[in-house]
């Protein structure tokens, strides 16, 4: 054993060793890194709320929400990794627990949620990090990937695209909304996708069983979007979807060019990002775990411990390579 591979193994054994005897302390049967902490931090006039755990000194796994959740999304997975990585999960302004201005006080695009996540990170101290993108945490992510690349170790891709391929037939109502940002389109998205029926069928479709589910999920997300003016918000963000396919070029050639460790994990019953859009990453990125799950959107929801495990691997094996 190498003296650096000696000193991360002491290392970690002494950091089990006090996880241990912290379990014993409390009587239960084990004990994390550190327990999940609710934090908020000013950008740019705006109050992000973000959740933390783990030891800062360990590499950093960013986690980046998707549509119409926020960093509740991985409050299960977030202590699963906090053992042995430091875990940071921020709310978009307009989402979760962070400030949501009107659409006449803040500009809601992509480029905009991008920047303000990127000052969010370089104020929190967030240097080097693998980012977890999923839906709208794609086209943040790949923005920051793109604009950062020495800071990006790694990529972990679910259900988020960057192909055409995978803008298939759901995205037509949103594609008319692009070319007429008029109030009859406006008002038939809203109430397609912006109604507790969408919410609990963005978490149920495709998956293997919708009754292991929790409907908190889709009761804590429709209570944000049913806030006053939330809908406006929300309907200004399928508007500026439409700029992201003009940067699936660009983010092709980030993955071509810098080649990120990418673990890419897919639920295949995803109606909105379906299978399709998953296969293309394998053009482009060569150091890629790629795996379809059994699933749907929400792949976390029934598959946290398989997802989980995927992650610690990849992090290990082809971020760190510690093995």
């Amino acid at each position: 054993m190498s003296q650096s591979n000696g000193s991360t193994f002491i290392k970690k054994v002494k950091k089990n060793m006090m996880l241990a005897t912290a379990a014993l302390a409390v009587g239960v049967g084990s004990a994390y890194a550190s327990p999940t902490q609710h934090k908020t931090v000013e950008v740019e006039k705006q109050t992000i709320f973000y959740r933390e755990a783990g030891d800062i000194s360990d590499p950093t796994i960013v986690l980046l929400h998707g549509f119409p959740t926020s960093s509740h999304m991985y409050r299960n997975l977030i202590p699963k990794l906090a053992d042995n990585y430091h875990v940071i999960a921020p709310d978009y302004p307009g989402f979760g627990n962070s400030s949501m201005p009107s659409v006449n006080e803040f500009e809601y695009s992509f480029d905009n949620l991008a920047s303000i996540t990127e000052k969010f990170l370089n104020k929190v101290g967030v240097k080097k990090f693998t980012m977890y993108v999923m839906d709208y945490g794609a086209p943040i992510g790949f923005r920051l990937a793109h604009d950062n690349p020495s800071k990006i170790e790694g990529l972990i891709i679910q259900n988020g695209n960057a192909y055409d391929e995978g803008l298939r037939d759901f995205w037509n109502p949103i594609k008319q909304y692009w070319a007429d940002k008029s109030d009859a389109n406006k008002q038939a998205l809203a109430d397609a996708l912006l109604t507790i029926d969408a919410t609990k069928w963005q978490y149920t479709n495709g998956a293997r069983n919708s009754e292991a589910i929790s409907p908190d999920n889709w009761i804590v997300d429709q209570a944000l979007l049913d806030r006053p003016g939330n809908k406006e918000i929300q309907l200004e963000l399928f508007y500026s979807y439409g700029t992201n396919p003009a940067l699936y070029p660009a983010w092709q050639n980030y993955f071509r060019t810098h080649q990120p460790p990418t673990l890419l994990v897919w639920g295949k019953g995803d109606y909105i990002f379906p299978e399709e859009g998953a296969h293309p990453y394998k053009r482009d990125l060569k150091n890629l775990d790629f795996n379809i799950l059994d699933t749907g959107h929400f792949a976390l929801e029934e598959d946290l411990e398989l997802i989980t495990n995927k992650i610690l691997s990849f992090m290990e094996t082809r971020v760190h390579n510690k093995r």
